[in-house]
Order: C-alpha cells, then structure tokens, then sequence
C-alpha cells in the first residue's frame, strides 16, 4: 500500500520527492524485515541476568546493514544540519509512525532514544572534537551513548532541582557527586558517552547554575567512582541490553586531558541544551507511540477476524466496530497534532513550536494508552502476556506520560501561556458591543 493514504491531505504538499520515498521504504523495511525480526531479537537477549547487560542480539547489526543499503539512517537529524539525513522534522515523523510499530525499528535505522537527542546536542553545539570524537561513532551506529538527567527524590522536571554536582578541584578538574537513575541506554555495552546535567554554580541567576558535561562512559566506569549500581524495571521489563540504569558519582574526577572537552557548548547553558535537545525528541516519541497504537489496532482486527463469540466473529459484533472506528478517529487525532507540531519547528524552530508540541506531547501517549488497553481487553489474558507485543507497548507507552517531562507540568505550562490571553476575550466582547451600537445606529 502506498503511504500516501496514511499521509493526512493537508500535509502532502509539503513532503519532498525524496521525503516521500524514503517515507515508503521505512514502511516496506519495517513490514518485510523489523516486525518479523521482532521475535528474533527477543529470543537471542540472554535470560542469564549476569549476560544480559554484555552483548546484544546480533540481528540488529544485521538489520542495520539492510537499512543502510537502503538509505534509512539517521533520517531524524533534520536538513538544518550538515551531518542531517536531509529530512524535515515533518518526513521524519512519518516515518517514526511506523518505525514506532517495531521493537528494533528504531535502532536499526540509528534513529534510537536517546542517541537522536545526544547526537542532536553535539551536532548543534558540539565542537570540532566532540563531532569527531563522539558525534561520528554514533552517527555510525558503532557506539551508543546515555542522557544522565533524572534523580532519585527528586522531582527532575523541574531541573532547577538537578542537584549531581560538578565542582572543581585544586587540579581545575571537574569531581562530580551523586546520583542519576532512569539512565537510558547506560546499561547497554557499546555506550561510551555519557551527557550528564550538573548543577555547577550556585548563584542567583538560577537558570545558569547549572551545565551538561561530556564523559567518556568506558573511562569513567574503569576508576570505581563512577558505578552503574541498578537497572530500574519499567512495569517488569529491564529492557535488556539498553537499560535503565542507576549512576553513583562518588569523587569522580574528569581526568586533565578531557577537561578541555568537558562541558558542551559552555558553562552555565545546561537549561537551554535540555530545552533544545527535548523539543523535537518529543514529537519522535509520540509518532513511535502512534505506529505502536496502530500496530496494536492491526493486531486486534487480526484477532478479530478470528475469534468467535457466541458463534460470532468479534470483527462482526456492532460494538467491536464501533469502538474500533473511534480508536482510529483518535489516533488521527494525535496524528494530526503531531505532524503539526512538526511543521511547526520546521517553519520556525522549537522553541517557537513549544505550544503544539505541548498539546501533542499531553494527548498522544494517553489516548495510544486507551487503544493498548482495549487491545489488551480484546485479547484477554494473553493480552498481558510475552504472545503478544501488547503488554511491552502498553509499559513503553505509560512510560512516556513521565518522560520528557509528565503531563501535569506540560499542562500546567499550556495552562499558564493560555491564561495570559483570557484579557483579549474581555476585549473581544467589549468590541462586539461597540459594533452592536455602530449597526444599531445604522
């Protein structure tokens, strides 16, 4: 089927050629290669808890090279950037729709969290050696890396309370104490670099206290003062080999040769790196969420053509069709806000787009949530069972009304900006009455 019938009409003109067929191929790869090795990938992670953190499933490399061939790599980095794929952040969240309807989809086309968003940060603000060091292998796929932001007890949403210090030595070097945990990715063995926000000062422009430092993950875990104490399960999964980790920072100290190189772009900017790198990742995670809905409605209607009730095939039953069609009207929905949200920073930046991602980043993964839960009704008890992809996308997807930041404070956030303008409906109405008057003395 051509993509074209997924691509809401408004949105077409504004796909290039090259836009549109790499859109087609992410399909076709996801359909003939990444689904079916879904399976596979499961099958090869080790059930040895001591192994599942020191190799990964070897279909991956192998789909990797598949999707190279076809030209599917690092399409998230948009045509702003020179290292870019040369995609729109719109084109690339049409493929995230599908990539999303797979478990490896994601890191066979090096488009994985949360090396996109690492991978951004040094291709925007990253310098001459951090391209060369870190930006290119992971541009390669040939390392990962891990974003060391979240705190134990501490509510991380709001990084004024990012508390893991940085202070300098009598050497002039960085020790850090602390710890980070939902460290995404550090678990994995090929991540080399970590990007950890640390508070560093400690004035009263409270929004320069704090910066990202860059630190060589191998290097850092050598010494003992850097320590991966934990995987953190998500609803049970540990998510092997990617992780979830907990850091403990016990007087780790950056070594003098990488102190040249250890803050990106300069002290103080951590608040506006965290900002730049969450817009877009953002708008990525709904997309993936929506392929996983969709994915999760295939999956049903399958079911549904087989499964009788009382001698009846579900897919038959009036209610199965009409929850069925309302499920899809609500993922278009989130679609359209999404790819919205998308042309939005393509046309001006993100930033200036923080009200449409807001609205797509809230509604998205709950009302993916609703359609995995009724997927998983329709399935009974194998629904919640490892038969099914179901209960992996319902955790991954719950997940995400924290990640990026929870909804309440996105919320909250639209709430206040929306505010702002209830003025202008006082307004509004004073006008409407003033030209009452001027037709009344028509």
């Amino acid at each position: 089927m051509s993509v074209k019938e997924d691509i809401p009409a408004i949105f077409l003109d504004k796909i290039s050629p090259k836009g549109l067929d790499a859109i087609q191929k992410c399909k076709d790869f996801v359909e003939q290669y990444c689904l079916p090795a879904d399976k596979i990938y499961l099958e090869q992670l080790s059930p040895d808890p001591t192994k599942r953190w020191k190799s990964t499933p070897q279909i991956t490399e192998k789909l990797k090279k598949k999707a190279q061939e076809l030209g599917l790599w690092n399409m998230f980095l948009s045509k702003h950037y020179a290292e870019g794929a040369g995609y729109t952040n719109l084109e690339y969240g049409l493929m995230a729709g599908y990539l999303g309807r797979s478990l490896v989809a994601p890191e066979a086309t090096n488009t994985n969290a949360p090396d996109t968003g690492n991978m951004e940060l040094l291709a925007k603000y990253g310098t001459q050696y951090h391209k060369e060091r870190w930006l290119k292998p992971l541009l390669n796929g040939e390392i990962r890396s891990a974003f060391l932001m979240t705190e134990k007890g501490t509510s991380s949403s709001n990084a004024l309370n990012i508390s893991v210090s940085a202070k300098k030595n009598a050497n002039g070097n960085w020790v850090l104490n602390g710890i980070k945990w939902f460290a995404s990715g550090s678990g994995d063995p090929r991540c080399s670099v970590w990007l950890v926000m640390c508070k560093t000062a400690e004035t009263k422009a409270i929004y320069e206290n704090h910066s990202v430092l860059v630190i060589d993950a191998k290097k850092a875990l050598a010494t003992g003062n850097a320590k991966l104490i934990r995987p953190l399960h998500v609803f049970g999964y540990d998510d092997a080999p990617h992780g979830h980790f907990e850091v403990e920072f016990n007087n780790y100290e950056i070594p003098s040769e990488d102190m040249p190189h250890s803050i990106l772009a300069s002290e103080g900017r951590g608040f506006e790196l965290i900002q730049s790198r969450l817009g877009p990742g953002r708008i990525h995670h709904c997309m993936r969420s929506i392929g996983a809905g969709e994915q999760a409605l295939l999956r049903v209607s399958h079911r549904a053509n087989n499964r009788l009730i009382f001698g009846t095939l579900m897919a038959k039953r009036e209610s199965f069709i009409t929850a069925f069609a309302q499920h899809k009207i609500n993922l278009q929905k989130c679609r359209l806000l999404v790819l919205n949200a998308a042309h939005k920073i393509d046309i001006s930046n993100a930033k200036q787009a923080q009200r449409e991602i807001a609205m797509a980043k809230i509604e998205t993964p709950r009302t993916v949530g609703r359609v995995l839960d009724w997927g998983i009704q329709m399935f009974g008890a194998e629904g919640v069972s490892q038969d099914t992809e179901l209960a992996r996308s319902y955790a991954i997807n719950r997940t995400l009304q924290i990640a990026d930041g929870p909804d309440e404070a996105h919320l909250n956030q639209l709430g206040l900006k929306e505010a702002k303008k209830f003025a202008l409906a006082s307004e509004f109405f004073a006008q409407q009455e003033e030209y009452r008057k001027r037709l009344s003395n028509l």
